[in-house]
């Protein structure tokens, strides 16, 4: 299987399946020095991992993570960072009937037409466990960024028709409701739609929006490898992402040229900023020095209880009621999934644009 390798000079590679030994990450092109614990990892991963709240699957797991090597003595020593996850309470026979037909709105067909066969428990690599990886990866990239004064946070903004009011935006709310909104009321309205759809038996999406503030000008390579086109790609390959915006997004495509433009100004110490960050904190690709501003669209859990219609590998019709342990929602569980991603991609083009001039090496060498 090509592509389980994401980036160029910070570059993770995510292994694994979701009922299998284990689920992991090797992740290449940390600086050595960056102080990391299995603690600063593990943050992280409890944001992901299951069992959480009502709003997730009852598997329980610890997701406890091991750093097998590229630390020592709490420092990352610069050579390859390999983690692994251990999978505890795997419970296969839940998924021993799917062998033989196709589940809607997961990749069951697909592996079978391409790899002529899949492992059928809990999906394999399409399984959301996968994203312990990048998780995994994203809590090192964060710690690199934050080095840099640089900070990566995300939330839920809306789950299905509840949206999250700017006016009502309290940070501090994030972590005190189940679903991470930054708005009390939004939360429970959004919490009540969720047992709704539980209760009759299905699930519902949602869309995370993800900030970086305080980044730098200059990251990202203005042809195949703008910035934008790099986040694009990055929260696109998160298993359930229908859809990728950033700045105004889908708004642009509606807007005047003199409304959606930012405009320049100087600030009293002549310092360039925009008077407006419609753009999302690109410009032609490479980062202005604004908030980056994204959000990643969801769709529900395919995994429903619902009597659903398919067909089986013998090409007949038949009914199904699917079984298992099964989030209602995504959203929740994939805010932090959203947020490793962006900070996964962001060092990256960072890294990168360090040797866009010569000026910049000559700074790096001491020169």
């Amino acid at each position: 299987m090509a592509g389980s390798s994401f980036g160029t000079i910070f570059r993770i590679t995510t292994w694994g399946e979701s009922h299998g030994a284990g689920i992991g990450v090797v992740v290449d092109g940390c600086p050595a020095g960056v102080s990391l614990t299995d603690e600063d990892i593990q943050i992280y991963l409890n944001r992901r991992k299951p069992g959480q709240s009502r709003f997730s699957t009852p598997r329980i797991e610890d997701d406890k993570v091991r750093i097998l090597s590229g630390v020592f003595e709490g420092r990352t020593t610069g050579t390859p960072i390999s983690l692994v996850v251990e999978n505890n309470t795997q419970r296969s026979s839940d998924y021993s009937e799917i062998a033989s037909y196709y589940r809607p709105g997961h990749a069951d067909y697909t592996f079978d037409e391409k790899y002529g066969f899949r492992d059928y428990r809990g999906g394999g690599r399409s399984s959301g466990r996968e994203t312990i990886g990048r998780v995994a990866a994203g809590a090192i990239a964060a710690k690199v960024l934050s080095e840099l004064g640089i900070e990566v946070f995300a939330y839920t903004k809306s789950i299905g028709d509840v949206s999250i009011s700017m006016d009502n935006f309290d940070r501090d709310e994030i972590f005190n409701n189940m679903i991470y909104m930054p708005d009390k009321d939004a939360a429970v309205k959004a919490e009540k739609l969720i047992d709704d759809m539980r209760n009759d038996l299905d699930s519902i999406g949602g869309v995370v929006e993800c900030t970086v503030k305080n980044m730098i000008t200059g990251a990202g390579e203005p042809v195949f490898d703008k910035l934008d086109a790099n986040l694009a790609k990055a929260i696109v390959s998160i298993g359930a992402v229908k859809a990728f915006e950033i700045g105004n997004g889908t708004e642009a495509s509606k807007s005047a040229g003199s409304s959606n433009n930012d405009s320049f100004a100087c600030d009293e110490n002549g310092h360039i900023y925009k008077k407006t960050n419609n753009s999302g904190g690109t410009l032609g690709g490479i980062s202005d020095g604004s908030d980056i501003v994204i959000r990643a669209h969801f769709k529900p859990t395919p995994s429903i209880f619902k009597e659903q219609q398919t067909v089986n590998k013998n090409g007949e019709n038949i009914s199904i009621n699917i079984k298992g342990r099964h989030d209602p929602v995504i959203v929740p569980r994939a805010v932090v999934v959203v947020e490793a991603m962006t900070a996964i991609t962001v060092l990256d083009m960072i890294l990168l644009s360090m040797s866009s001039s010569v000026d910049k090496i000559k700074k790096v060498l001491g020169k």
